[in-house]
């Protein structure tokens, strides 16, 4: 099996607040988040028994795009009350001090903490693996795990993609081939489609991973490190989300490419998302509140009906 070596690289918002934060950073005190009031467009259909989560990327630099960013989801969170949140790695830039966790996780994302969100992390080029053993990153030691929502037809794979060897590939596939669950949704950090100017897409990981994929009826797959949002058009029948803009911005990377289904790269952005049976629903949202992309995507492997 392949090895993919490791990488050496780094309108609504609460501007007052955010001030007032940046201030305290040097003087190792931050305010509370204040959460926007807002009038929330809410795209999604809110169903009953329905799975809810959102999704962020390269959040963690303490600044004012994560901040804002942060608030703008717990306003969200209001009006559509969502259980947890993906992470898709670059989840702390920099130092990761006990002071580093508070103030570029703890302090933006503390009104959806209070609130009972769950984070599920996956590691960055930019984190250490001892984020593995931080609790509210619910990594529990495993640098790639799988979970699966209690009363919900879904399942989640967190992946390494900073260091993807034989021993995780041969855990993915055993993973994979033995979920009987309707929707097969990976995360990790690195994207095997985009059309970043930056980056681009990772093809050692696209030749390691998308075969897995395909054999054993992935859905959908969320990547980050780029610091934009992109949606890319259905390959080999799964749907690829970049969400990399929840603390940095790259703006105007997109590249003008067929595969971009839509793309935002004017501000930061988070994901909100819903699964109600076989359909799962999609929201990004813009650092000012705005949605930037709306859709919904049939369960693929139903549609097509290549389940293992």
């Amino acid at each position: 099996m392949p090895v993919v070596k490791p990488r050496v690289i780094s309108a609504l918002a609460v501007a007052t607040v955010l001030a007032a934060a940046a201030a305290g950073a040097c003087v190792g005190e931050l305010p509370p988040i204040q959460v926007p009031e807002i009038e929330a467009d809410i795209a999604l259909p809110m169903a009953e028994d329905s799975l809810r989560f959102a999704v962020i990327g390269d959040a963690g630099t303490g600044g004012r795009q994560q901040y804002d960013v942060a608030a703008m989801m717990a306003a969200y969170h209001r009006r559509f009350p969502f259980d947890f949140v993906l992470m898709l790695g670059d989840n702390l830039y920099g130092a990761e001090s006990p002071d580093d966790y508070r103030r570029k996780f703890e302090v933006p994302y503390a009104p959806l903490l209070d609130a009972g969100v769950d984070f599920y992390a996956s590691l960055g080029n930019h984190d250490d693996r001892s984020q593995r053993l931080y609790e509210l990153f619910n990594m529990n030691d495993q640098l790639f795990y799988s979970f699966a929502p209690d009363g919900h037809d879904v399942r989640f794979f967190a992946l390494y993609s900073d260091y993807l060897d034989p021993v995780q590939l041969r855990w993915l596939e055993a993973e994979l081939a033995g979920s009987d669950e309707s929707w097969k949704i990976c995360f990790f950090h690195h994207p095997l489609y985009s059309s970043g100017g930056r980056h681009g897409p990772d093809l050692e990981l696209r030749r390691a991973l998308e075969p897995l994929f395909i054999e054993y009826g992935v859905d959908v797959v969320f990547a980050g490190h780029e610091h934009f949002y992109e949606r890319i058009r259905p390959q080999n029948g799964i749907t690829h989300f970049i969400s990399g803009a929840g603390g940095k911005l790259r703006r105007g990377d997109v590249r003008a490419d067929p595969q971009t289904a839509a793309k935002f790269d004017d501000d930061g952005s988070f994901m909100l998302v819903e699964i109600a049976g076989l359909t799962m629903f999609f929201q990004a949202v813009g650092r000012d509140g705005q949605t930037v992309d709306i859709g919904d995507l049939p369960e693929a492997n139903a549609a097509n009906g290549r389940n293992p």
